[in-house]
């Protein structure tokens, strides 16, 4: 008989649990301009997400209508605490499609010393992102001559 693994199948080790003012539609936000795919959803009696399932590449991340008993958006709060790093193909042309939905440009694209193509948006639910496409290999100690190269120019 085959040993259970302490992971379902299909899932990472830590996955992001969203609150959504407006679940549903971050759900077909997600879906249209990260290609996002709907890996399961329960809805409440009154039709708002109670658990929904969105995979984005090989990773999941769950999501729900607000819920004042656990769970607050980043609306309710007027801020979030959290990042999401995701690496799509081409993030000038993902940044360029959250934009013309509604998402606000917090940093635009720019090439990194660590290899990535990086940018930051804010989604229209007050979910920050920062959106890469790895572009090169550097190695730690590259990382590290350009780290301290940065942390003169700015002394």
């Amino acid at each position: 008989m085959a040993k259970t693994s302490y992971i379902p199948e299909g899932y990472n080790a830590v996955i992001p649990a969203l609150a959504f003012k407006g679940a549903d539609a971050a759900i077909k936000w997600y879906k249209n301009v990260f290609d996002a795919k709907e890996k399961m959803r329960f809805d409440n009696p009154d039709k708002t997400v109670a658990h929904a399932e969105l995979t984005i590449g090989d990773d999941v991340i769950m999501l729900s209508e607000e819920n004042p008993e656990f769970n607050k958006s980043p609306k309710t709060l007027k801020g979030n605490s959290v990042t999401l790093c995701m690496y799509v193909p081409d993030v000038d042309a993902t940044i360029k499609k959250a934009l013309d939905n509604n998402a606000k440009l917090i940093k635009p694209a720019e090439d990194q010393f660590y290899g990535d193509r990086s940018g930051r948006i804010e989604d229209p639910f007050g979910y920050l992102w920062i959106i890469s496409t790895h572009v090169r290999d550097v190695s730690e100690e590259e990382m590290k001559k350009a780290m301290e190269e940065m942390a003169h120019e700015h002394a």
